[in-house]
C-alpha cells in the first residue's frame, strides 16, 4: 500500500544538466525563463543573471528557430565571461532543427511533443487505424533520433515538456482532452528514450487546470512505476497568472505533488519579472521539506491514495453537492459590506454579529438564537452527545478519536467536523478523514489551518500548499484559516480561502484569469493587457479568460476558457471565444478593448 501520510521523496534516476545535477538525492531545484528576445544578446544576459542572484539555478531561454538557437552561444559566452555558470536550457516549439541546433550549446533542451514532430494543431478530429496511427509512432522516431544522438553526443539532457494546451490532433483524437493523452503523449517519447538507452532525461506534464495537472502527473508516476521508469520530474502550472492568484493557484499544484514526494525542479509561473518566481518557488520547496521533520504516524488507515472515499452527506448548505464554505474568525462590521463574505463567523464567545449572518459560537457561552450554531471541543464530549441542535460543530484532531468517538459520531450526523492538528501536521488531517470513510462516516468536513506569518505572501503559500489536496482530492467541504499576526487581517484571511477554492475549481467567487508568464515569443506587453483585461472584467463572475503570450498554448488552454487574448505576432493579438478565433491580427493598442467589446456582445446576445 502506498503510504500517503508521511513525507517521502519519490527515489528518481539522476540527470545531469552541466554541473547541476538533477533527481536522486538531489536538492529540488529552481527555476525561471526569461521573456526578452533571444536575439538581444546583452537583454538575455542581464535576465540571466537577475533571475540566477534571485536562486535560480537553471534559467531557460526560448529559441523559436535555428537563429536564436544559434545565439544562445553568445548567450553563454557572455554569462561565462562574467563568471556565471548556471545551465541553460532552450524551449522548442514546431521546429525540430533549432532543437537539434540547441543541443549542441546548451546543457538542456526542452522540446514539446504535441509539436515535435506531429503537424501543426488544428483542433480537427480524425481517424486513425492502428496501422496509420503506429506509421505516425515511426515518424516520430525518425525524427527524435537524430536530436537525441546530438543530445548523447554533447552530453545535453532533454526535457519531454507535455502542455495540455498543446496536446497534437492525432492524440486528441484518439485519447481526447484526458490525463490518458497527456501521459501517452510523454511515453510515446520516453519508450523511445529508453530502447535508446538514452536516460538523461526530465519530464514535465504541465496544465493551467490544477485538477488536470496533478491527476495527469499522478496517473504518469504510475505509468512510468509500471514500466519500470524512474525518470525525474519537473513541475509547474502552465499559466497560474500574477499577484494572490498566481501564487495560491502555483502552490496548490506544485504544492499538491510536493507534498506527495513528487518533484525534483519547479517553475512558478507567474505573469511578472520572472526573477519574481524565484523566491516564491524557494519558499513553496522549503516550506514542504520541513513536512520530512513532522513525527510519523503510529497508525494510519488501511487504505492508498488511488481508494475512491465518497463524498460527505449534506448537513444544511455544507457537504454533500454543497460548493464548500469558508468560515472566518470575527470580521468588524466594514468587512462584511465587501463582495467575499464567508459563509459562517467564528465569534468565541461574543454574538454581537448582525442577525442574518451564520455564526459559530463556543458552546461554553452558546445561547440558541437565529443563525448561530454551538462548537464543542472533545472535550465537551458528553454535552455534544446530548444536543440535538439540527446543525452543531465539533473540533477535533488525530490524536482525539478512538473507538468510542466513531461509534457515537455515526448516530450524530448533523454534526459537522472541524479537522484541524498541532504544527500543521497535514498527513494527520489527511489520515483522519480517511479514518472516518473507511468506517462509513461521511459528516462533512472542515479543514482548519493556523498560521503565525509575518506577511501576506508566505500566509498565501503555506495555506495553499496545506490546503489544496484536501479539494482537489474532493476530502473537505469547507476551510477556516487563521493567522495570529496582525500582517495579515482576518479580510485577508478571507479573501485567500476563497482564492484557494477557485484555483482548486471547488467554488468559482469571481472572473478567473489564465495567463501566461511570459517569454521570448511574447510580441506584446503582456503585463499591462493583463492589467487592463482584470480592469475590465473583474465583474464578470463565473467566466473564464486566458490572457496568452503565443500560440503554443493560446488556443490550446481556449479549451478550458471562455474567452482569448492570445499573441498573434509583434504588437498584433488575436481574439478567441473558446476555440474559435473571432478577430485576427488586431493592433496592441486596441485588443483589450476589442476582447470586453466581444465578451459583453456575448453576453448581451444571450440575455
Amino acid at each position: 500500500m502506498d503510504n500517503i501520510f508521511h513525507y517521502k521523496r519519490r527515489k528518481s534516476s539522476v540527470v545531469a544538466v552541466g554541473t547541476v545535477p538533477m533527481g536522486g538525492e538531489n536538492p529540488i531545484r529552481l527555476q525561471s525563463m526569461t521573456n526578452t528576445s533571444t536575439l538581444d544578446t546583452e537583454g538575455c544576459v542581464r535576465q540571466c543573471i537577475s533571475i540566477i542572484e534571485a536562486g535560480g539555478e537553471y534559467v531557460r531561454l526560448t529559441a523559436q528557430g535555428v537563429r536564436e538557437a544559434e545565439n544562445l552561444r553568445n548567450i553563454r559566452n557572455g554569462l561565462h565571461s562574467l563568471g556565471y555558470s548556471v545551465p541553460l536550457v532552450a524551449d522548442i516549439h514546431f521546429n525540430p532543427k533549432a532543437a537539434n541546433t540547441a543541443a549542441s550549446i546548451v546543457e538542456k533542451v526542452r522540446i514539446n511533443p504535441g509539436n515535435f514532430a506531429d503537424p501543426v494543431k488544428t483542433f480537427q478530429t480524425f481517424e486513425y487505424s492502428d496501422e496509420e496511427y503506429e506509421s505516425e509512432l515511426r515518424k516520430i522516431r525518425e525524427r527524435f533520433l537524430p536530436f537525441l544522438s546530438i543530445c548523447r553526443e554533447n552530453g545535453t539532457a532533454i526535457r519531454i515538456g507535455v502542455n495540455h494546451g498543446s496536446l497534437s490532433d492525432r492524440i486528441m483524437s484518439r485519447y481526447g482532452d484526458t490525463p490518458e493523452g497527456m501521459v501517452e503523449s510523454c511515453m510515446e517519447f520516453l519508450r523511445i528514450c529508453v530502447e535508446e538507452n538514452f536516460y538523461n532525461t526530465v519530464i514535465s506534464i504541465k496544465a493551467s487546470n490544477t485538477f488536470m495537472m496533478v491527476e495527469t502527473v499522478r496517473l504518469l508516476v504510475r505509468q512510468m512505476d509500471s514500466e519500470g521508469m524512474k525518470f525525474p520530474l519537473h513541475l509547474g502550472v502552465t499559466e497560474s497568472g500574477d499577484g494572490e492568484e498566481g501564487r495560491i493557484k502555483s502552490s496548490v499544484g506544485i504544492g499538491t505533488l510536493l507534498l506527495e514526494g513528487i518533484g525534483d525542479t519547479i517553475r512558478v509561473s507567474l505573469s511578472e519579472a520572472p526573477e519574481a518566481e524565484i523566491p516564491v518557488a524557494r519558499l513553496l520547496t522549503d516550506y514542504v521539506i520541513e513536512k520530512e521533520q513532522l513525527p510519523i504516524l503510529k497508525t494510519v488507515p488501511a487504505i492508498s491514495k488511488n481508494d475512491v472515499i465518497g463524498k460527505s452527506v449534506a448537513v444544511g448548505n455544507i457537504g454533500g453537492d454543497n460548493v464548500p464554505v469558508v468560515i472566518s474568525d470575527y470580521l468588524a462590521i466594514e468587512d462584511l459590506e465587501r463582495e467575499l463574505i464567508p459563509d459562517f463567523i467564528y465569534s468565541g464567545k461574543c454574538c454581537d454579529l448582525p442577525e442574518n449572518i451564520n455564526k459559530i459560537v463556543d458552546f461554553s457561552s452558546f445561547t440558541p438564537a437565529k443563525n448561530c450554531y454551538p462548537l464543542f471541543t472533545i472535550k465537551e464530549k458528553e454535552d455534544w452527545k446530548k444536543y440535538d441542535q439540527s446543525i452543531q460543530f465539533l473540533r477535533l484532531s488525530y490524536s482525539e478519536c478512538d473507538e468510542e468517538f466513531f461509534t457515537v459520531l455515526k448516530e450524530k450526523a448533523q454534526t459537522i467536523l472541524i479537522v484541524e492538528s498541532e504544527n500543521h501536521h497535514i498527513y494527520e488531517q489527511k489520515a483522519l478523514v480517511y479514518l472516518l470513510r473507511s468506517r462509513g462516516i461521511f459528516n462533512p468536513v472542515i479543514v482548519k489551518q493556523s498560521y503565525q506569518e509575518q506577511n501576506p505572501e508566505s500566509f498565501q503559500i503555506k495555506s495553499a500548499t496545506d490546503c489544496g489536496f484536501f479539494f482537489l482530492d474532493r476530502l473537505a467541504d469547507g476551510i477556516w484559516l487563521t493567522n495570529q499576526e496582525y500582517a495579515v487581517s482576518s479580510q485577508q484571511t478571507v479573501t485567500c480561502s476563497f482564492n484557494i477554492l477557485q484555483a482548486t475549481g471547488r467554488r468559482i467567487s469571481k472572473t478567473e484569469y489564465i495567463s501566461c508568464p511570459s517569454c521570448g515569443r511574447t510580441l506584446f506587453d503582456l503585463q499591462t493587457a493583463i492589467r487592463k483585461v482584470k480592469q475590465a472584467t473583474a465583474d464578470l463572475k463565473g467566466l473564464k479568460i486566458a490572457i496568452m503570450g503565443c500560440i503554443v498554448n493560446g488556443p490550446g488552454e481556449m479549451a478550458d476558457a471562455d474567452y482569448g487574448y492570445v499573441g498573434a505576432g509583434k504588437g498584433k493579438v488575436s481574439l478567441y471565444k473558446g476555440k474559435e478565433c473571432l478577430m485576427k491580427n488586431i493592433p496592441e493598442e486596441n485588443a483589450v478593448e476589442e476582447l470586453i467589446k466581444l465578451i459583453r456582445g456575448c453576453i448581451n446576445s444571450k440575455n
